[in-house]
Order: structure tokens, then sequence, then C-alpha cells
């Protein structure tokens, strides 16, 4: 993912240590070889390997031809695969294992460099013997024993048992590439619509990089034998397992060796502010991102320690993310957020909180932070929950959150910030009596999920193999890209009262199934692996479920605000959301009802996805988004109260290149972000309007539909007084439509069809609706001005297309004619 689009990110690749490496030996047999004999047998099989890199071209219209492939080769025993390598020629060897006294490798060839190989050997078979008597190339040609078409075993350097041989068996894979074909896996992924995780799951090496990819072998090995670009197969076995059980002894000496290659941040770097049960600050993957004088505690009499074990957990997922990888590799990573941390919960041996007061506690906690740092920028990152209270309607505390993301809470003033808030739409019970579970759509999220503006973060799991000890016959709960067996939903929620929750699902962890199906249990190897609250022997812990996913998004959250600092806190929460993208288990669903009422359920269960920081941070050639950060004043008091203005937009979009895609499918995306000042008082509970300040939506001029005849339809001010707005065609074309637009403050759809269809739908139309600003309001409030971020995608999955280029020259023209009307009416 990371090389299609171009990030602003630092450049930390010159900041890798590589490691020598010496291959196992070059000894080998001393029986010599008999010289016609063995070139001509191996010039043979070279043909014959070639020939079938040859075959493979074209094999799927899908992958562009591959500039080279690969031959497997077999060695004398003990002889290094450095042999093989002739770096001018671009030959380079890739898997190597021994079975059997037998050395393999599958030795990558590009096409340019296929003649040069056959000349060694040619040289070899009949050039002139040196002064010694050796043949020409004798060094290397000798060492070989033969040469035959690649397989994938050859490729497969895990245990050989392990490499399914059902070609439709799905399993993650661990493909190592070298590091400049990271890139190209990405791509061929992208192409066949494999999952490739995301950087924080690869390991970096200095040569190497390790992707685990979601695929089925038969895909696998078609990226393997028509692209060359994977080097190596292994199980993506990345999982907490090894360090909380194979390495328990050891665990400080990992946790030591990544602090000491981590470029801790500065104090000026945003903040992830941990809402919780406190932090231990102790860890040594904490400490230095976490300082004492940025922990608070609602009540100073409780102490700011994690008393729980849970605020630590937390901490650690917000800072790193899954520490599975970052253990394991040897690379350089850099932050560029660091914590704070606000006790929320009080200690066991203390009073309850009461639960009507989390209102009050939760805007306590935000003020707490910001008077300890009031410049730096932050995200606040709360799982905690009301235990089984629906979200359905408002509640004090869910309000209370939008108040302080509005920047209206008790003592803000004009100049108060707005802020960001991610929180979790919490668990389902972990039953461990199969037969006790029910449907998680009986779950509702927990209050106070249902807030509006914050990002509400549900779970979904593609940790699907099981490597306990003892656990070797259990089965997953779930499969890879489902629904986490922890998550909540809204499914059962008021679709015309209540906004849609989860708005994004991340990695919440997995549970497994006895063999009899009885018995549920969360084990390791199917969860997250994060700080532990203790600084001994286990500085480690596996972390799960929907306080898991909201940790994560809680960093991806800061990391954006770090990256474009620029950006209000309404555009990063548009960008997460709207970067995140439904799985394949997921879109088989939402493709699967018949109308667009039938996937409001599903949303309310998936969310708008899984959201990827790359996709947020940046754009590329073919998925690139445009951005507006307005201000607009949606009504007015003048004589009376009523709606004020609407924008326009006139969207770049490249006329050419779309006429000439013709019927290629593709995705226009638009997100729209603002944040209400709640008043969630009277009938807010069943009338969104009276819970809202105002609201806005989003309009997109129809096909054929011309420019006055839209404007006349989305606004009346348009039309002649009395007259009837315009009929058109209903756009049918939308994954949810106008409908699915009920409640809340992020609306998001995204519109698929052929290209041809999107030519001359240029306008885009953000108009208010109405709120309590307008309705019940005094005049200074009537009158304020208010600002939204607008996110426009356009994407053309599986072409190779660069819509970036047309989508700037579009702009430069629509700023050409701008400045021209402008100087006009000057």
């Amino acid at each position: 993912m990371a090389g299609r689009f171009t990030l602003p990110h630092i450049d930390v690749s010159a900041l890798h240590t590589a490691s020598p490496y010496t291959g196992t030996g070059s000894g080998g047999s001393s029986v010599p070889r008999i010289r016609a004999e063995h070139g001509r047998k191996l010039r043979n099989e070279l043909d014959v390997a070639l020939a079938a890199i040859t075959e493979l071209r074209g094999a799927d219209p899908r992958l562009e031809p591959a500039a080279g492939g690969y031959i497997e080769v077999e060695l004398r025993p003990g002889t290094s695969a450095d042999v093989l390598e002739w770096k001018k020629q671009g030959i380079r060897p890739g898997a190597t294992k021994d079975r059997d006294n037998v050395r393999t490798v599958a030795l990558y060839v590009p096409d340019n460099a296929q003649e040069a190989i056959q000349q060694i050997l040619d040289d070899y078979l009949s050039g002139p013997l040196s002064p010694k008597g050796n043949p020409p190339n004798a060094s290397r040609v000798e060492k070989i024993e033969e040469i035959r078409r690649a397989r994938l075993e050859v490729f497969w350097t895990d245990d050989p048992s392990a490499l399914p041989d059902n070609p439709q068996h799905l399993m993650w894979w661990a493909i190592w590439a070298h590091r400049d074909n990271e890139v190209a896996v990405e791509d061929v992924c992208h192409r066949l619509s494999l999952r490739a995780a995301s950087a924080d799951r690869r390991l970096y090496f200095p040569e190497a990089v390790v992707i685990p990819v979601l695929a089925r072998r038969a895909a696998i090995e078609l990226m393997t034998f028509a692209t060359g670009v994977v080097s190596e197969l292994r199980r993506a076995s990345d999982n907490p397992v090894f360090f909380l059980e194979d390495a328990q002894e050891s665990q400080n000496e990992w946790v030591d060796d990544l602090a000491g290659r981590i470029v801790w941040p500065g104090n000026e770097v945003p903040a992830v502010c941990v809402m919780d049960t406190g932090v231990n600050r102790g860890h040594s993957l904490i400490e230095p991102a976490l300082a004492s004088a940025d922990q608070h505690a609602i009540d100073r009499d409780w102490g700011v320690d994690d008393h729980h074990s849970h605020g630590t957990a937390m901490a650690g997922l917000a800072l790193h993310g899954d520490l599975t990888a970052a253990l394991s590799d040897r690379s350089e990573r850099r932050l560029n957020h660091r914590l704070e941390s606000v006790k929320l919960l009080p200690p066991q041996d203390m009073d309850p909180n009461d639960p009507h007061s989390y209102g009050v506690i939760s805007q306590t906690a935000v003020s707490l932070a910001e008077i300890a740092a009031p410049e730096r920028s932050r995200v606040f990152c709360m799982a905690v929950t009301n235990d089984n209270v629906s979200g359905a309607r408002p509640s004090t505390w869910s309000a209370a959150i939008d108040q302080a993301a509005a920047g209206t809470m008790n003592g803000d003033d004009d100049d108060a910030p707005k802020r960001l808030f991610v929180i979790s739409a919490g668990n389902v019970p972990a039953e461990i009596e199969y037969a006790r579970i029910s449907p998680q759509d009986d779950y509702p999220a927990e209050d106070p999920s249902q807030a509006w503006n914050a990002i509400t973060v549900g779970g979904y799991t593609d940790l699907n193999q099981i490597s306990d000890a003892g656990y070797e016959d259990w089965s997953c709960l779930a499969g890879p890209g489902e629904l986490s067996p922890y998550s909540r939903t809204s499914v059962n929620w008021a679709h015309a009262r209540a906004p849609i929750k989860p708005e994004v699902v991340l990695e919440a962890g997995n549970r497994a199934l006895s063999p009899a199906r009885r018995e549920v249990l969360s084990l390791d190897s199917l969860s997250l692996l994060t700080t532990s609250p203790t600084t001994g022997a286990s500085a480690l812990t596996a972390f799960q479920a929907t306080s898991a996913a909201t940790a994560q998004a809680a960093r991806m959250v800061a990391r954006l605000t770090a990256e474009h600092p620029n950006y209000w806190p309404e555009t990063i929460r548009a960008l997460v959301i709207h970067s995140a993208e439904w799985t394949e288990p997921m879109l088989e669903q939402l493709n699967s009802p018949a109308g667009k009422k039938d996937r409001y359920p599903l949303m309310r269960r998936f969310g708008y996805g899984v959201p990827d920081f790359d996709r947020a941070s940046a754009s590329a050639q073919d998925h690139l988004a445009l951005i507006a950060q307005t201000a607009i004043q949606p009504f007015r008091l003048k004589g009376q109260r009523e709606f004020n203005e609407c924008h326009y937009y006139q969207l770049p979009l490249p006329a050419a290149i779309l006429e000439d895609l013709q019927n290629t499918v593709v995705e226009l995306k638009v997100t729209l972000s603002y944040f209400v000042d709640p008043n969630p008082g009277f009938s807010a509970n069943v009338d969104p309007q009276r819970y809202q300040s105002f609201g806005l939506r989003f309009d997109l001029q129809r096909r054929g539909e011309l420019a006055e005849r839209f404007k006349q339809r989305v606004n009346a001010a348009e039309r002649e007084d009395g007259a009837r707005a315009p009929s058109h065609a209903d756009d049918a074309r939308w994954m949810f439509g106008p409908g699915s637009i009920s409640a809340g403050s992020l609306h998001c759809d995204v519109w698929s069809g052929p290209a041809i269809e999107l030519l001359s739908r240029e306008l885009l139309c953000v108009k208010p609706v109405v709120g309590w600003w307008r309705n019940r309001a005094a005049k200074d409030i009537v009158n304020r001005k208010t600002r939204y971020s607008l996110v426009v995608t356009l994407k053309a999955p599986g072409v190779e297309v660069d819509l970036y280029s047309g989508v700037i020259a579009a702009k430069a023209r629509i700023e050409t004619t701008v400045a021209a009307e402008t100087d006009i009416l000057v």
C-alpha cells in the first residue's frame, strides 16, 4: 500500500542498520565434472526452465507482463547461494533451503539476462581452457547439480507439512521480497484484490521486506510465477505467542532492544490522551513518550498509576500499535506522537463513579490535559463504556463528548479548540460456553458510543492462525476479514434517529472454538501484543476486543495530525473514515441485498470498513483525494429565521481520461464532516434536528443534468418564486443513497459505475438542514459561522491510469476560469 501512495513521511530508509551476512560455506564435493556431459545437461535444463517463465506470461490479464522470472537451481551440498548471484545482470538468489542434504535455490533471472546466463553455460561447454586446464566459469557451473522450472515448494522455507495442498486454501502468507520489490508486491496484491498487511505489520531488514498477505494458494502461485516479485514464502506467523510463552524469560531483552531502536518524540508533537485506568510510566516502551507532568487523575487520591492494567495496554497500542512485528525486526522506528494519561476510573478500594457523572468527568479529563499542555494538539482516546447501556439515543455522557468536540463545553470561549475523540463501541460478553453465544447484532453498541462528533470504533479480525500449544485442533470463531467476535453493532438502533456507529473497525482479535464446538476461548495467538503494567519479567501482554481497536484508531489519528498539522480535527476524522474500505467478506454481505435500505443494517455492523493510514495521508495516481476546509454560515436572523447559504463545488474531474475509460468502473467517494453543538434535552432523543445545532448534506450533479437545472433542483433560491424544483432521474449507483443520512455529523457514500457516466457531473453542493441554532437560539447564535471538511476521492480500481495528473490539469483550468471571471467583475 505504501508504494502506491506518496506519503509525506520522514524517510528513514538510510538509517537502517545492515547486518553483515555470510553464507553457510563454499565447500562441496571434490568429485570432478565431465565437462561436455555436465555442460549439455545444464544447458538443456536451463532452456526448459526459461521456457517455463515465458509460458506464464499473460497468465492473468490483471497482471503486467513480468520483466523476469524464477528458475530452480540445485547446488552441491554446502555451496553458498551467493555463487549464483550476478549483480550486474540482475541475477540474484531468493529462497534457499536444505532438505535431505540437497540445497535448492530460487534464482531470479531478468529477461534481459537470459542470454547472459545461457552464455555462461555455452562458454563452460566449449570455451578455451585456462592454463590450469579449467573450463570458463567452472567455479560457478560445476557447483550446480541441476536446473529445473521453479516449483512453489522451492520458495517455501517453512515446515514442508504446513504448505497447503488445496489451491483454494486461504491463509496469511509471509511474502519475503527484496526491498526494491516492496512496491511491486503491493501493486500485484492490488491487481489481484489480495490483502497486504500495512507497514506496521511488516518486517524490514537490510535487503528484504516481509509482507503478510491474505490469499489462497492459487493466488500465491500466480503471484510467484507470473510476476517474479516473490523471493521466499513462509507462514505469516507473527503473533504474541512467541513473546508471551517461548520468550517469556527474555521479554525484557526484546523490549529493551526495541526501545533502543526507537527515535523518541519531542514534547511539541501531538499526543494520544488515554482516558482510562491510568498508565504505568515506568515501562521502557512508554516512559520516553509520557512525561510525569502529563499524567493526571480525576481525583488526586486515586494516584496516576495503572491499577488495572487496561490503561497501560491501551497506551502501548496507542503509541506503537501491535508490538509483534516491531519486536521482531531490527529496524529503527521513529515516533512522531506521544502520550498523555488521565485516570478516569477509581481504584477498586475507592468509591465507584456515578454513571450519570461521566459526562462531567470526561470534560474534566479534557481540561486537565489542556491546562497542563495548552499548546499541544491531541486526540482523546476512551474505551470506557456504560456497561450494557445501549447508545441508541443521546445521553448526557455522549452529549458531553459532542460538546467537548465542538468546543462549546462549560468554560470554553469563542477561541476554544475543536477536539477529536476516538471511543469504543463496547464488547460482546466473552462467553466460554458456545451454546450461550448470541448473534452480535443482539448486543447494541454501548453508551457513549452514540456521540455524533466522535469516531466510534468497532472490531474486525484478520487473525486466523492458532499457534498456542495444546490448541492445534481448535478453529477460529470468525474468518479473516469478518467482524471480530468481540464487537458490538448498532443494527437495532432506530435508523431515522441514530447516527451510523461504529464508523470504522480495526483489528480486535479473534476467539477459538473447541473441536466439539462446546467451548470458546481467547488465545494469545488470536490477540494483539502490547505493554504490560509490570516492569519485571512479564513486560508484554496479550490484548484484544474493541479497546485494542480503539487504541489503534487513536494512534492513526495522532500520526495523521503529526503529518498534517494544518488539518482540522473535522478533516482528520473525515480522512480516517474516508480511508476505510470493506474487506471481501464484508463486501459479499453489502453487495447481496436487493436494495439500498437492506444495506443499512450492514453499515451499522461494519461501519465504512477498515481504515488505512496510507490512503488517509496521501493520494496515488489512480486513487486521489480532493479536500476542502471551509467556513459556512448555515442560518441568518434578518427579520425572520431562515437559511443563509450553500456552497457549490466545481470538482476538477478529468473529463478526457473519463471519456477514454468509457465503461471502466470507477468510484467517487464523498465524505462530509462537521461538529455539531449538541442540545440533548426535550425531544432530541426522537428528533435529530432538535439535537444538532445545524446539519449539512451534499448533493452531486446527476447524469445529463445541466448545471442550471442542478442548482434549481437543490436550491430553491435559484428558482423563480413559487416555482417547483425541476425533477431529474435519481442516481441509483450510490452504495447507500440519501436515505442513509438521517443523523450524525459525518456523512459518507460511494458512487460506483462506468467512468463515462461521470462526465459533466462536476458540480457538488453542500447545503444546510435545520438545527436548533435556527429555531431556538439567540440572534448571535443564529448568525454564527461554523466550519466543515469535505473529502472527495476518485478511484479507478484495477486500472493503470494517471487520474492524478488529469485532475491537476482540470483544477488549473478551473482556477484560470474563476480568475478571469473575477477580473471581469472587478
